[in-house]
């Protein structure tokens, strides 16, 4: 298949990725060209995709680097900037001749160009929904335009009780060839991800000091004033910070780990960090937010969100949890084949559903937000 991927532009696909969607667009693309498929992936053109991998820049640079994330909130990005880049690309996705679009994007043009003009899509939904996006995402709903979630938390986000619109759930997969087992560790506790309040580094930090574990600390520093408060003041010989690394040195670290602390404070999708370590058998400790639950299960200790003294305790405890059965958990859930299995035969129905008729859905342009009239004529 000829396939398009279009990835978000906030930062670029390449590592040490900035974050789960970045990673995803990137594993995702490497997946399908091993499997033999042609695809072209859509982001911001200082990224570096996988290898066979084509290119099609969306904008010259990644939207961070002219905009930048303050307080660890989303980057404050005019609508116009993000619209006129995704405008950008819309005669090409229509024309490129691609079999089907993978529409990573979280923009609203992409389903809405799918829906209107038949274009094979699936649109996979890596946050929690705002509104405007949710909008589009159930107006674009036809046999040939079809959406993803990564866990059934999130599908009860994205539903809406007037439309019958249903979500396909598809798990993140990860490399769980990098991310290996390791059946022994060494006494320490780890955290990684993107540093930022709404990722409770801090918490983690509260709650190693509480449980007497050496912390290790890994991930690109989001929020510079946030790592320099609450984290920065306490590293030291018990509690360090490594970097941002590539997957591959990243998984050694945490793979020698004997507890992952994963701290989200807030409506956490999915919890890729969480998976990777468990597929190298590295036991979670973690607050109850989001998804976290579901991606966890049984394969470490749940407490509620925000409380750090049961973190601790459940670090402590999560550490007696067996580690061949973390890893097989998560072999079995999130193994990177399993979810390109499911995402081929999602798109072979949204490419057979062109055939099909599609739900009366009004697009009177009165209907559309604020300044996307002009973008909406110019693809019809």
């Amino acid at each position: 298949m000829r396939i398009a991927i279009i990835s978000p532009i906030r930062h670029p696909i390449s590592a040490p990725f900035m974050g789960g969607m970045e990673a995803h667009s990137y594993a995702l693309a490497g997946a399908l060209v091993a499997r033999g498929h042609e695809v072209t992936l859509f982001a911001s053109g200082d990224s570096q995709p996988p290898e066979g991998v084509e290119l099609y820049p969306v904008t010259e640079h990644h939207v961070d680097s002219a905009y930048p994330s303050k307080g660890g909130r989303e980057s404050d990005v005019p609508d116009t900037h993000l619209d006129s880049a995704f405008a950008g690309i819309l005669q090409k996705l229509e024309t490129g001749g691609f079999d089907i679009i993978h529409n990573n994007s979280l923009h609203r043009y992409p389903p809405r160009l799918a829906r209107r003009e038949r274009i094979a899509m699936l649109t996979s939904l890596h946050v929690p929904p705002l509104e405007t996006l949710r909008d589009a995402v159930h107006e674009a709903r036809a046999p040939w335009c079809r959406f993803t979630v990564c866990t059934g938390a999130q599908r009860e986000r994205w539903a809406k009780p007037d439309c019958d619109l249903s979500f396909h759930v598809v798990p993140n997969g990860i490399d769980t060839g990098v991310w290996g087992f390791c059946p022994h560790a060494d006494g320490s506790a780890v955290w990684f991800g993107r540093i930022t309040p709404n990722k409770g580094t801090a918490e983690a930090v509260k709650a190693a000091r509480i449980a007497e574990l050496p912390l290790r600390i890994y991930g690109p520093i989001e929020d510079r004033a946030y790592f320099d408060d609450t984290i920065a003041p306490y590293l030291g010989s018990q509690i360090t910070y490594g970097g941002n690394l590539t997957a591959e040195d990243l998984s050694a670290e945490v793979a020698r780990a004997s507890v992952c602390f994963f701290t989200p404070v807030w409506d956490e999708p999915f919890g890729l960090a969480a998976a990777e370590a468990m597929s190298c058998g590295v036991p979670v400790a973690a607050f109850d937010s989001g998804a976290v639950r579901e991606v966890v299960g049984e394969a470490g200790v749940i407490v509620p969100t925000g409380d750090v003294s049961a973190l601790a305790s459940a670090a402590r405890k999560a550490m007696t949890c067996d580690r061949q059965f973390v890893r097989d958990r998560a072999v079995a859930r999130f193994g990177v084949e399993r979810m390109v299995d499911r995402y081929e035969e999602l798109y072979r129905m949204c490419m057979a559903g062109l055939s099909e008729p599609a739900p009366e859905v009004d697009f009177a342009p009165d209907d559309l937000p604020p300044g996307e009239v002009g973008v909406r004529l110019a693809v019809e």
